[in-house]
């Protein structure tokens, strides 16, 4: 009886671990291949979609992970590989606007005012995916984030009629970083739910054309 129990116990234990890896490594393998880390050989699409984070970190300074996706987004735009930029973040409040601030730093960086086309009901991935292909109508774009945030975006894409390849913004090494890549693994899992129960957007809105 007791070597039943501890067999139970056990198996308890491991089950979530075996899930928390099986979703992380299934979304990243399944993504690999639409991966870009050189600007030169990545294939050119009319839209680089920028998924928006805070611009400043809570104990004060510039995200890195911000500062990076407006530098990758940006190369991408000089470079050729991309026509329009669609940002897609977080307007939850007229405190809090990522697409807005996202722009102006686009702007100063050289992109034309005409070119930026701003997604305010991105809150999460997957709003930003769906919305992407539903409301501006895209079948196929190129994601700006980080690689781990990539490969998720990417992932959703294939299942929500998007085509998308992701260009990796330099990412973030040390405590920060870890802390980031832990709590990864938790959307991933999430993302596997949001699957099976057909989460969709908070919000979808009238059809917007990007030219």
């Amino acid at each position: 009886m007791r070597t039943k129990i501890r067999k139970r116990i056990v198996a308890l234990l491991i089950l979530p671990v075996l899930i928390f890896t099986g979703c992380y490594f299934i979304i990243e393998f399944s993504s690999a291949d639409r991966i870009y880390r050189d600007i030169d050989t990545i294939p050119y699409n009319k839209v680089g979609l920028i998924l928006g984070t805070a611009r400043h970190q809570v104990g004060g300074g510039v995200n890195p992970y911000y500062q990076y996706r407006i530098e990758a987004a940006l190369n991408l735009f000089k470079k050729g590989k991309i026509s329009y930029i669609l940002v897609s973040g977080d307007n939850g409040s007229i405190y809090y606007n990522e697409p807005n601030t996202i722009k102006k730093d686009l702007m100063a960086g050289g992109i034309p005012e005409g070119r930026i086309f701003l997604d305010y009901a991105g809150f999460r991935t997957l709003d930003s995916m769906i919305r992407a292909n539903i409301v501006f109508g895209l079948d196929s774009v190129t994601v700006i984030s980080q690689e781990f945030h990539n490969e998720r975006a990417i992932f959703i894409a294939s299942k929500k009629n998007l085509y998308a390849i992701g260009f990796s913004a330099k990412d973030i090494d040390g405590s920060p970083g870890m802390k980031v890549h832990l709590r990864e693994y938790f959307a991933r899992v999430k993302v596997f739910l949001d699957l099976i129960f057909n989460t969709e957007p908070k919000y979808y809105g009238n059809r917007i054309e990007i030219e």
